[in-house]
């Protein structure tokens, strides 16, 4: 659209993953890995002391180097057209990133030029802590860490996992049969989501599957 500024946009994620792992989850492969929505999902196989999640890339995003120790490129729009998934993945709905210290990984995001879009506390799984989410072009990113950072705690931050938006979670959930767990509803209002059993496909990162 005329006078329109691009924005930032996540467009490859890097997994050490084999391809036939993603291929009996329901994913389409290609050589270049699978295609969902405007983000590539690039499979370059386990490798010893390889991060489940070795990197990502941007477009359009400022400045150059690691976010907080995540292992960020800066790259070109994918040309690509999004893949057709038997298990109705259509778009990376959020990529979730994990830290020990969230003052420290939202400055790091910020000085790329990507601002806070909501802070949530929960105590969702247990223990308290927070959310905060950031937008990545299609996908969101949920940063999610304690609300007190420890002091001796030094880590960077990681990523953790991925979840995908479906067109139908029931007909997934057929598809899947026990690879993927219970259906439940979402935080989002309207939402449900289900966790894919990832080690059972020998898939490295959780992943999750929702309802659009």
């Amino acid at each position: 659209m005329i006078g329109v500024e691009p924005a930032p946009a996540v467009v490859e994620i890097v997994v050490a993953d084999a391809p036939e792992a993603w291929s009996a989850a329901g994913f389409t492969v290609d050589d270049h890995g699978v295609q969902i929505g405007a983000i590539g999902v690039r499979l370059i196989g386990r490798g010893d002391g390889q991060q489940r999640v070795c990197g990502w890339t941007w477009f359009d995003l400022p400045g150059t180097g690691p976010i907080d120790g995540l292992v960020t490129s800066v790259g070109t729009t994918p040309s690509a057209p999004p893949g057709h998934h038997a298990n109705g993945s259509t778009i990376v709905d959020h990529v979730v990133v994990a830290t020990p210290h969230l003052e420290r990984t939202i400055a790091g995001f910020e000085a790329r030029g990507l601002e806070v879009r909501r802070v949530r506390d929960t105590d969702q799984y247990g223990a308290p802590f927070r959310q905060v989410f950031f937008r990545g072009g299609e996908t969101i990113i949920e940063l999610i860490g304690p609300v007190e950072a420890d002091p001796n705690d030094d880590r960077p931050a990681r990523f953790y996992g991925l979840a995908f938006t479906v067109a139908d979670l029931d007909a997934a959930a057929a598809h899947l049969g026990d690879g993927l767990g219970a259906i439940k509803d979402a935080v989002q209002p309207g939402r449900r989501i289900a966790t894919l059993r990832h080690l059972q496909y020998n898939i490295s990162i959780p992943i999750a599957l929702m309802s659009a």
